[in-house]
């Protein structure tokens, strides 16, 4: 038996994402553990798995709602990670940013304790998610093995490649890096330092089919991507067949409860559509459909409905780009219509699904209303689109499943 320790970021859709692995492991007899901050508790036990409160809980969403508009800030958008895509100015603001404005307040307040968890439990294999770089202090302070877990593209291990070769091109003087400078200086009170293996683990864990990812910065594990949305009901209405093309508008919950509220307008898009011949149905959190001023005769506003019940029945999605929506929709087969700011690796997967011909992906401020209803028009009008996505549904389904990845993880373990 196994000591597992997984450590996540306290965002409700990163612990959904590591959930079925987590399922997997403890289903093969391993003692598994989930660890973050205090406000994440809630969210971990509901989902079946143990929690580890560790640290204090940060104020990073506070800041999120005061800079809306960070999520279109150059710096923000970690698609930019290929040369010649980015230079050595444009990198070096972006590590001098995100460090201590992103991945410093999402991990310092939780090393003090993971160390001493690390210490006392000695977990034999650590699984992260890839910007809880505390995880892989834990790892090497217990010399557990250590896997990185991704809910995007591996933008972070390119961005780091991509940095790494222009630093060797400046003057001496001008090396600066700011990632392994501040790991370090958290490590160093344990006895050691940072080093590339740190930042990447001996493994990365990809959701992501060949043709929407690039590749991992660690030997890549592949692993289906299972939707889990939380709590789920398949309500009465969902066990009948749509009598006319079903859509589903769905913009996530982060952006509405970290960020302050949507990037696109609910009301703007369902009147865009209220003319078209086909059931919308806009699955929403209470506070996006308290601010509905009418609901089409073609639409449903719902507030309780997971996305993984929902989708199989739709010919076509409309969402913000977040991982979960977009893995999801992938899962079921499901053409899509993303509507993203520039954040993470937004960008990068909105192109590749478009490119794959499983989609189509827009910036926010491209998303008119003549432009969703000619798209959407597209999506669930022309065959193709669904062709393509049922191909990248197959592509999914012929990845490993969690329970196939489990032996793997305990060899990484037994070789540590």
């Amino acid at each position: 038996m196994m000591r597992v320790l997984f450590v996540t970021l306290s965002e409700k859709s990163h612990v959904y994402l590591m959930a079925p692995l987590a399922w997997a492991l403890t289903a093969a007899g391993h003692d598994v553990r989930v660890a973050s901050q205090p406000m994440a508790t809630e969210t971990i036990t509901r989902a079946g798995l143990t929690a580890v409160p560790v640290g204090s809980d940060h104020g990073i969403h506070r800041d999120m709602a005061a800079y809306r508009e960070s999520q279109d800030y150059r710096t923000a958008n970690w698609s930019r990670c290929e040369r010649p895509d980015v230079d050595w100015a444009e990198l070096k603001e972006r590590y001098e940013l995100s460090v201590p404005y992103a991945f410093a307040v999402y991990n310092d307040s939780m090393i003090e304790d993971l160390a001493a968890l690390a210490q006392s439990w000695r977990p034999d294999l650590v699984v992260r998610d890839p910007l809880a770089y505390a995880g892989a202090v834990a790892a090497r302070i217990s010399g557990a093995a250590h896997a990185r877990l991704m809910w995007c593209a591996d933008v972070w291990g390119r961005t780091r490649r991509t940095y790494l070769e222009l630093m060797r091109e400046q003057p001496e003087s001008e090396r600066v890096d700011p990632l392994a400078a501040w790991l370090a200086a958290r490590s160093e009170p344990f006895g050691f330092s940072c080093d590339e293996e740190m930042l990447h683990g001996q493994a990365t864990i990809s959701t992501l089919p060949a043709a929407l990812s690039v590749p991992t910065a660690s030997p890549e594990l592949p692993m289906r991507h299972v939707p889990y949305n939380g709590r789920a009901v398949v309500w009465d209405w969902l066990r009948e067949a749509p009598k006319r093309p079903r859509v589903c508008l769905s913009l996530g919950a982060s952006n509405t409860e970290d960020y302050g509220g949507d990037y696109v307008s609910v009301q703007e898009i369902l009147d865009a559509l209220a003319d078209e011949d086909l059931e919308v149905v806009a699955a929403l959190l209470p506070a996006q459909r308290e601010k509905l001023t009418a609901v089409p005769d073609n639409a449903r506003a719902v507030d309780s409905v997971a996305l993984h019940t929902l989708l199989p029945s739709c010919s076509a999605v409309i969402h913000h780009g977040g991982y979960g929506s977009f893995a999801t929709a992938m899962a079921d087969g499901v053409p899509q219509l993303v509507l993203s700011t520039l954040v993470s690796d937004h960008e990068l997967r909105g192109r590749a699904l478009q490119q794959a011909g499983a989609g189509i992906h827009l910036h926010h401020r491209e998303a008119t209303a003549d432009t969703v209803r000619d798209h959407i028009r597209q999506l669930t009008g022309q065959p193709e689109y669904g062709e393509e996505a049922r191909r990248l549904r197959a592509a999914c389904e012929a990845m490993p499943s969690a329970h196939d990845v489990v032996p793997a993880l305990e060899r990484l373990a037994e070789v540590r």
